[in-house]
C-alpha cells in the first residue's frame, strides 16, 4: 500500500528521525511549506528510527495533518544507514531525497540539486559558511580529508545531509552500517554513475541534541574506510544484454 501511494509522486524526500520530537513543529512546517514550491510532484517519507521521546507520535500527527507526508517506523534503533536503506526500499518514485530531521539544511534547497538530477546519478549539497562550532568542524575537515584520500571520490562534504539521487542509482547502492559516509564513493561504483557537489545553505541546530560525538564522527568514519577499501576491487557490475522473461 505504502509503495502505491508513493508511486504518485515524482520525488520523494526522506527524513530519517531519532529523538527530535523538540524539531517535529518546525520541520512539519517547513516541509509542508517547501513541497508545492518543489520542481518535481513530492511528498515526505519520514523514517522513525525507534524513536522513545514522542517523536514517532509527533510524526504520525504531522502525517494526519498532510496528504503529502508518509512514515515507516522500526521497532528498535537501527541507526541512520538503516533508516535510509528502509526508505530507500519503500520509495517508487523516479527520484528521492535525503535530509536529516534538525533543519541545519534547508528544504528549500533541494531545488538546486534537482536542477541537475536528470544528468547525474546524484547531486549533493556542500555546506557553506557552516554554523558548528569550531571543533565540531575541526572534526568534519580532518574526517573528510582522510575520507578523500581512501576513497579517491573527490567529495568536498560528505557529512552534508542534504543529498538527491536517481532511485535506479540508489536502489543498487551496497548497504551496510555506514554506508551514508560514502554515497559519493559508493555511487563511481556503478556503471557510469556520477555526481555532482552543488553549495547550499547551513543553519545552527535551533532544537533537539546532536546524535554525534568524538567517537562517532572520527572513528566510525575511519574504521569505515578500510572495510569500503576492501569491498571497492569486490563490488559486482553487470548488465544483461538479451533476456527472455517478458
Amino acid at each position: 500500500m505504502m509503495t502505491d501511494k508513493l508511486s504518485a509522486y515524482e520525488f520523494t524526500i526522506i527524513v530519517p528521525v531519532y529523538n527530535e520530537v523538540d524539531n517535529m513543529p518546525a520541520l512539519e512546517e517547513r516541509l509542508g511549506r517547501f513541497l508545492p514550491q518543489c520542481k518535481y510532484k513530492a511528498c515526505v517519507l519520514f523514517v522513525d528510527d525507534g524513536s522513545r521521546d514522542g517523536s514517532l507520535e509527533a510524526l504520525q500527527a504531522a502525517c494526519s495533518r498532510n496528504p503529502d507526508f508518509y512514515f515507516i517506523s522500526f521497532a528498535k534503533n537501527a541507526g541512520l544507514s538503516a533508516a535510509l536503506k528502509a526508505g530507500i526500499d519503500v520509495t517508487s518514485s523516479p527520484y528521492l531525497g535525503y535530509m536529516d530531521a534538525d533543519l541545519q539544511t534547508a528544504p528549500e534547497d533541494f531545488n538546486l540539486l534537482l536542477e541537475d538530477i536528470r544528468d547525474y546519478s546524484m547531486v549533493i549539497g556542500i555546506r557553506a559558511n557552516r554554523k558548528d562550532s569550531f571543533f565540531k568542524n575541526l572534526q568534519s575537515k580532518i574526517a573528510n580529508g582522510f575520507h578523500r584520500m581512501m576513497t579517491g571520490d573527490g567529495a568536498i562534504d560528505t557529512g552534508c545531509p542534504l543529498k538527491v539521487l536517481q532511485t535506479d542509482a540508489a536502489r543498487r547502492l551496497p548497504l551496510f552500517k555506514g554506508m551514508h559516509r560514502f554515497l559519493p564513493a559508493l555511487i563511481l561504483l556503478q556503471d557510469g554513475g556520477s555526481y555532482k557537489q552543488v553549495p547550499v545553505r547551513h543553519f545552527p541546530r535551533a532544537a533537539g541534541k546532536s546524535k554525534y560525538h568524538l567517537w562517532n564522527r572520527l572513528w566510525g568514519p575511519f574504521a569505515d574506510c578500510f572495510a569500503y577499501r576492501w569491498m571497492k576491487p569486490r563490488y559486482i557490475n553487470y548488465t544483461i544484454s538479451r533476456e527472455n522473461i517478458r
